[in-house]
């Protein structure tokens, strides 16, 4: 085949133009590698002379590991979810690593999933919030495979942990709740073994103990668990949701099932855009979506370059968000 005819630009043809060796040119586009000034503007010129990119795949291949983070999460429906993979996207590009997506709902996808991370030789792994179950961590920590998680809890070698300040925002809550004069609590959360749930109701606990809570869990979580959820604590003066999702079901729940003008208010957690949607309009505790990126990239990234560090954790302060619900 003729050069004319080629559909992809190898690096032996940006050295040919360039004048350099093959290995020069491997070295230009290596992170950290010793290449001249001269060499590497040559190199530069050449390759967008004749728009050459670096075959990540091959270069996995032939190193072992390859610029690709993978992401494991449940629930990609999920408006907190979503609002936190743009900004993880966005950090990975700053380190020069690119996303590989993997949705862990599905249970009897995992370990093929599994094997195909590991087949992209993946430098690192963030693993969310949601359903993923832990022992994908310890499966790749096996391959000293670098993991953060975020939101989410295991005390793992090789594995690092960054979350928002759960107690800050149900002691924040809890005040609110103190100067509006309600003593009268329903907290509605998801399985109280699910990590935000579990930390949330413990932190409410703790910080309002002259409060009279009551708790109801509902397996699975989300809009129709919170509207499920409300009839049942409309006795009570404000309802404390675990997640905005939640809280958004609850405020419907209660507005079908009693008069309006005796029904509690309804407070969130997370701040997702729905939260400044008409109708709800929902009080709630915003988490820093781009600050919980950052400080997971930032953890995987150092890990990446030292994988014997000791494990770490960073709480991400929080915000009180007061709207019209409560």
């Amino acid at each position: 085949m003729s050069d004319s005819g080629k559909s992809w630009v190898k690096a032996e043809d940006v050295a040919r133009l360039a004048g350099v060796s093959r290995s020069a040119v491997s070295r230009t586009f290596t992170p950290g590698a010793s290449v001249s000034a001269k060499t590497r503007a040559k190199v530069m010129q050449a390759a967008e002379q004749l728009g050459y990119q670096v075959n990540i795949i091959a270069r996995s291949m032939n190193t072992g590991s390859s610029n690709f983070i993978g992401i494991v999460t449940a629930g990609f429906d999920n408006p907190f979810r979503s609002k936190l993979l743009s900004p993880l996207v966005h950090q990975l590009a700053l380190h020069g690593f690119m996303p590989l997506l993997m949705n862990a709902d599905d249970p009897e996808q995992l370990a093929p999933s599994l094997k195909q991370l590991l087949s992209y030789h993946v430098a690192g792994v963030i693993i969310t919030s949601g359903a993923p179950p832990l022992s994908l961590a310890e499966e790749y920590l096996a391959r000293k495979i670098p993991v953060t998680l975020i939101n989410r809890h295991a005390d793992l070698p090789g594995c690092d942990r960054v979350a928002s300040d759960n107690q800050q925002g149900m002691q924040m809550l809890v005040e609110y709740c103190r100067q509006r004069g309600w003593q009268q609590v329903g907290f509605i959360g998801e399985h109280p073994h699910h990590f935000s749930t579990r930390e949330r109701y413990a932190a409410l606990c703790s910080a309002g103990p002259d409060l009279t809570i009551q708790p109801c869990f509902i397996a699975g979580g989300g809009y129709h668990a919170g509207r499920a959820a409300s009839p049942q604590l409309m006795h009570c003066q404000v309802l404390l949701c675990a997640t905005d999702m939640l809280a958004l079901g609850a405020l419907d729940g209660l507005r079908s099932a009693g008069n309006a003008s005796a029904l509690p208010a309804v407070t969130g957690f997370d701040d997702i855009p729905q939260a400044s949607w008409d109708p709800y309009h929902l009080t709630t505790i915003q988490q820093d979506t781009d600050a919980l990126a950052q400080h997971a990239v930032d953890l995987l990234v150092t890990r990446i370059a030292d994988f014997a560090l000791p494990s770490r954790h960073r709480a991400v302060p929080v915000k009180l968000i007061v709207r019209d619900s409560a």
